[in-house]
C-alpha cells in the first residue's frame, strides 16, 4: 500500500520531501488512511477537520474521533465549525454545494495562514470512477471523462491509485478504527446511487470495471495533452484579447473556469474555420464565458452569418460583426442620457465625466489635438447639452465636410466594430444637432472661425474615450 501511494506521488510529482501539507480529515476510512500513510512515508502533515453540524451527534462523534486520533499520532489538528444549513439557505445552494464551498475555502485560508505547500484530500479510485459516470450521465466533453485529477492548484489527491478495498485492508492490518458517515449508506443522492447500485452491477459484467475506467481516463488525459498543444499553437492566430494577451487567457482557461471576469475578445472567423475543429475550439473558449453547449453548437454552425447575429449569456454577449465574432461583457443597465444645463463638470458614469468651460479666444488660445477634447464657438451653442449614446437615425456634419452623414455610416467607414458602435457617445446641442461624436470628430456647424471671440472647451475624461 505504501509503495503504491509513493509511486503515484512520484509519478505525478505531487509532494516534496521537505514540504508542509494539510490533510483534510473527516474521520472516515479514506482520510484516516491518507493521514497515516503520508506520515509513514515521512511527509510533514497537519490535519484539518470541518464540523458541518449536519448529522447531530454523529458530527460531534466525528470531531472527537479526529481529536483523539491526532493526539495519539502526535499530529497537529486544526478544527473549524460551520452552520452549513444557514449558509445554504442564505446563498440559495444545495447542502452538498454549501459544504464543499465552506470546506475548500477554509482549507485555502488555512494553507495560506500556516504557509503550507498544499492540501491533501482523500479521493480514491472509486470516487474518480463515480465522477466519470456522473459526467457521462449528465453529458460531458473530454475533460469530464478524465475523472478526478491528481492535482488542482493547491489541492492534491495522493490516493487516486487506491480502491476502497485497498484502504480498508491497510487499516485492518494496522488495527486502525475509523468512523462511518451513515448518510453514505443511503442511495438518496446521485453519487450514492451510482456507488451502491450502478457500479456493483457493472462490476458483475466486468470485475475490473474501475481499473478499466481509470485506464481510459489516463489515456484521455494523454490525448488531451496533444489537443491542448494544438489549441495553444492556434490560439493567438484566432483570438485577440482586449487590453490583454491571448497567451495569458489561454493559461487561465487551462486552469479551469476562472472566477474573475474574463476579457473581451475578437475571434477571427476565417482563422477559426481553418482550424482542424472549429466547434471544439469554440467549446474550449466559450464555455468558461457561460455559453451553453447548444449555443456553442449553433455558433459553430453559423460561422457564415451576417453582421448582427447575437448570442447572449447572463454576463457576456457574442456578436457577429463582418469577419469577426466579438465577445464582450454584458451591461446590466446602460447609462442614461446626461443633461448639461451650463458650463461645469458632470459625471456621466463611474468610468467617465465631461467638462465644459468657457475660454477667451486670444493669442494664447489653442486648438486641441487630443481625441478626447474639442473647442466650439460659444455663440453657436444652445444649452442644455445632452450626452447620450447614438441611435439609429443620428446624423451630423463631420468637421471639414459640407453635407451631413449618418453617424452609423461614419463609424462603419472608420471600421468601428459593432460593440463599440452600440456604446458610441454623442454630445447633442440644445437644438437637437450633434456637436460631437465623442472621441472621433466634432461637427462643422460649431467650428471656431475668424470672428469667434469666446469658445467652449469640452473635455471628455474616461479610461476609454470613445467606448463606454
Amino acid at each position: 500500500m505504501l509503495n503504491k501511494v509513493k509511486t503515484y506521488i512520484d509519478t505525478h510529482k505531487l509532494l516534496r520531501s521537505d514540504g508542509r501539507y494539510i490533510v483534510g480529515l473527516s474521520g472516515g476510512a479514506d482520510s484516516v488512511a491518507l493521514l497515516l500513510i503520508l506520515k509513514e512515508l515521512g511527509y510533514y502533515v497537519e490535519a484539518a477537520h470541518c464540523n458541518f453540524h449536519l448529522r447531530g451527534k454523529e458530527s460531534q462523534r466525528d470531531e472527537e474521533y479526529c481529536i483523539n486520533l491526532c493526539r495519539e499520532q502526535s499530529i497537529k489538528l486544526h478544527l473549524t465549525h460551520f452552520q452549513t444549513t444557514e449558509y445554504a439557505e442564505l446563498h440559495k445552494v444545495s447542502i452538498e454545494m454549501a459544504a464543499r464551498t465552506l470546506r475548500y475555502n477554509y482549507f485555502e485560508t488555512l494553507r495560506q495562514d500556516i504557509g503550507a505547500d498544499a492540501v491533501c484530500v482523500a479521493h480514491r479510485r472509486d470516487d474518480s470512477v463515480e465522477t466519470v459516470l456522473l459526467n457521462l450521465v449528465r453529458g460531458t466533453g473530454l475533460r469530464g471523462l478524465m475523472g478526478i485529477r491528481p492535482r488542482n492548484k493547491h489541492i492534491i489527491r495522493p490516493l487516486l491509485a487506491c480502491s476502497k478495498a485497498d484502504i480498508e485492508a491497510y487499516l485492518a492490518v494496522k488495527g486502525q478504527a475509523f468512523v462511518t458517515d451513515s448518510s453514505n449508506l443511503v442511495a438518496d443522492v446521485k453519487r450514492n446511487k451510482l456507488r451502491l447500485e450502478v457500479v456493483p452491477t457493472l462490476k458483475e459484467i466486468n470485475p475490473s470495471f474501475d481499473e478499466t475506467i481509470m485506464k481510459m481516463s489516463e489515456n484521455i488525459g494523454e490525448a488531451e495533452k496533444i489537443i491542448n498543444a494544438s489549441l495553444r499553437n492556434a490560439f493567438s492566430s484566432i483570438v485577440s484579447v482586449e487590453n490583454g494577451n491571448a497567451g495569458t487567457l489561454f493559461s487561465q482557461l487551462q486552469e479551469g473556469t476562472p472566477k474573475l471576469a474574463l476579457p473581451n475578445l475578437r475571434i477571427d472567423i476565417a482563422a477559426l474555420q481553418s482550424y482542424v475543429s472549429p466547434e471544439y475550439f469554440l467549446f474550449y473558449l466559450l464555455i468558461p464565458y457561460g455559453f451553453t453547449s447548444p449555443q456553442v453548437r449553433s455558433i459553430a454552425s453559423s460561422l457564415s452569418s451576417e453582421t448582427g447575429k447575437e448570442y447572449i449569456t447572463d454576463s457576456y454577449t457574442l456578436l457577429f460583426d463582418r469577419k469577426m465574432m466579438l465577445v464582450s461583457q454584458r451591461e446590466k443597465t446602460a447609462p442614461k442620457p446626461l443633461e448639461l444645463p451650463e458650463t461645469g463638470k458632470y459625471i456621466y458614469s463611474e468610468q467617465c465625466s465631461v467638462e465644459v468651460k468657457e475660454e477667451v479666444v486670444d493669442s494664447s488660445f489653442t486648438i486641441p489635438t487630443a481625441t478626447n477634447e474639442i473647442v466650439v464657438d460659444k455663440t453657436k451653442v444652445h444649452f442644455p447639452l445632452v450626452l447620450r449614446r447614438t441611435v439609429t437615425a443620428d446624423r451630423f456634419r463631420p468637421f471639414g465636410m459640407r453635407g451631413s452623414k449618418l453617424v452609423s455610416d461614419y463609424l462603419t467607414n472608420l471600421k468601428v466594430d459593432a460593440v463599440s458602435k452600440r456604446k458610441q457617445l454623442v454630445l447633442v446641442d440644445g437644438n437637437g444637432e450633434i456637436m460631437w461624436v465623442v472621441g472621433r470628430r466634432s461637427s462643422e456647424t460649431y467650428h471656431i472661425g475668424s470672428t469667434t471671440t469666446t469658445a467652449l472647451r469640452i473635455r471628455f475624461l474616461s479610461s476609454k474615450t470613445a467606448d463606454i
